[in-house]
């Protein structure tokens, strides 16, 4: 066995981290490492965790008032704390700003080694924090053996904050993409669509997609948005408002999302922010042709424009709709596009991806 480790996570329902969790989880189990994850709270997991990985869940909250809050902040260090006694893993990794904020801490208590990962744009995260809790901030990531950030962007970003400027443990890994090894024969929809996926919230910008799709007038090509979200009525609203009538599906989640990559005439991701889209790079392993805003962070570190799909301006909806014509009108660009965009089986293959991980384990 070539150690012990913890992954700490807020919970493992849904997500983009969460995936990279359960996904990079198995394979350096696979690699002959000893596998927790740990959830600070208690949520039904959306990923199929190998049996062989012991997941570990530390609260399950039944309140928000601010006694409850104090409450389960003292039990979920008290725990994990614990936990790390008991337990003594030779490596704790953990994602996203607030889980970060309490491996840090109790690992700093313990004399545990530690590795940090921030997921997704600061501006929602540390740059939310005041004076006190980014110095505070700052002294975890310094401590902490590698901050890992999916993106060069998200680095950048981060060098940005005057608090952050002197970190000199970044590194960059790349998400791995999902193996797809099987399609159904089955048609998922009946008529030829376009394909967004994603939590249904603002920053992914599903109301952008609505909006271009509705100004290319097509009548033989539908659009359908899978997953949830609070954004839920807002769009269906929009769609009622455009007149869009079944031409605009809201699908839901679905755990064949593959054949719907597989299928689709042309993916989109128009987020305003991302931290490196899964939802992107899974289509593009399929073949999918791709179009995604330019947004931060993620989506220009992996189109290369007019190559392996096409990168549009921010926010530029109009750019957007022409994109997605230009596509759908030309055969012979969309089958350049769907051939490149497979590379990325390659670039990002999780063998590749966990063993960057296994390095920076190791060398601890």
């Amino acid at each position: 066995m070539k150690g012990k480790l913890f992954f700490v996570i807020n919970t493992l329902q849904g997500g983009g981290a969460e995936r990279v969790v359960s996904t990079l989880a198995g394979n350096l189990q696979q690699r002959n490492f000893a596998v927790h994850i740990i959830c600070l709270n208690y949520a039904e997991s959306s990923y199929k965790i190998p049996p062989e990985i012991k997941v570990v869940y530390l609260v399950s909250r039944r309140g928000e008032s601010v006694f409850y809050r104090l409450y389960y902040a003292g039990l979920t260090g008290f725990k994990l704390v614990n936990l790390l006694i008991t337990e003594k893993p030779n490596t704790v990794i953990s994602f996203m700003t607030s889980a970060n904020l309490w491996t840090g801490i109790t690992c700093l208590l313990t004399r545990t080694p530690y590795i940090v990962s921030e997921r997704t744009t600061p501006d929602h995260t540390l740059n939310q924090f005041g004076r006190f809790l980014k110095c505070a901030t700052f002294v975890i990531y310094s401590k902490a053996k590698a901050v890992v950030l999916p993106s060069r962007g998200i680095a950048l970003a981060l060098k940005k904050i005057k608090a952050f400027q002197h970190l000199t443990n970044l590194v960059v890994i790349k998400n791995p993409v999902t193996s797809f090894t099987s399609f159904s024969k089955q048609r998922v929809h009946s008529s030829k669509f376009i394909l967004g996926v994603g939590r249904l919230s603002y920053e992914k910008g599903f109301d952008q997609l609505i909006e271009a799709y509705a100004n290319i007038k097509s009548t033989d090509t539908d659009l359908l948005i899978a997953g949830e979200g609070i954004e839920l009525e807002s769009l269906r609203k929009q769609v009622d408002l455009l007149q869009l009538g079944a031409s605009v599906q809201l699908i839901g989640s679905k755990s064949n999302l593959q054949d719907y990559y597989h299928q689709a005439e042309v993916f989109v991701l128009p987020s305003r922010e991302e931290g490196y889209p899964n939802a992107l790079i899974e289509a593009m392993s399929v073949g999918c042709p791709s179009i995604a805003m330019d947004c931060e962070f993620g989506p220009s570190e992996i189109i290369n424009h007019g190559k392996n799909g096409l990168l549009i301006q921010d926010k530029n909806i109009k750019k957007m709709s022409e994109s997605i014509f230009k596509v759908l009108s030309d055969p012979v660009l969309k089958a350049k596009l769907a051939a490149n965009a497979r590379l990325i089986n390659h670039t990002n293959a999780l063998d590749i991806i966990s063993a960057k991980w296994e390095k920076i384990i190791v060398d601890l």
